[in-house]
């Protein structure tokens, strides 16, 4: 039997990080997916950047703040994170406003490199014709 094929998944998070389940839903089924070795990328537009904003805070909504989670996700291989750039600037973000996300780069000795990348929709278009399955969240 030759090697599994390795089918490449793209998780699309469009929902801000609170109100709804689906941006948390989205990063543990990442995470499973992950750990079960899959090629993961993550694309956020929409309301989805708001996701990565840094110092979120949701003690006034009484639920519990999952954002540094994603942190984790360069230990789990995942460091391809997609941010378009038209969805940033509709929210008035910008790059800086976003967490410092890294992972080390075990082909170049372990250097700490930045997970996010932002591009623009015409970019991000031709990432998502490359991938094999999608999941919107």
């Amino acid at each position: 039997m030759g090697d599994p094929v390795v089918k490449k998944f793209m998780y699309i998070n469009r929902h801000a990080p609170c109100g709804t389940i689906y941006a948390v839903e989205g990063l543990e089924v990442v995470l499973i997916g992950a750990a079960f070795e899959q090629e993961v990328c993550m694309a956020f537009v929409d309301d989805g950047v708001y996701q990565l904003k840094k110092n979120q805070d949701t003690a006034a909504l009484e639920i519990k703040n999952y954002a540094p989670a994603y942190r984790a996700l360069g230990d789990y291989d995942v460091h391809k994170l997609y941010v378009e750039r038209e969805s940033l600037e509709q929210r008035g973000l910008t790059e800086q406003d976003l967490m410092q996300l890294t992972y080390e780069d075990e082909d170049d000795d372990w250097k700490e490199k930045p997970s996010l990348k932002v591009v623009t929709r015409i970019e991000l278009a031709d990432l998502i014709a490359e991938q094999d399955v999608l999941l919107n969240f």
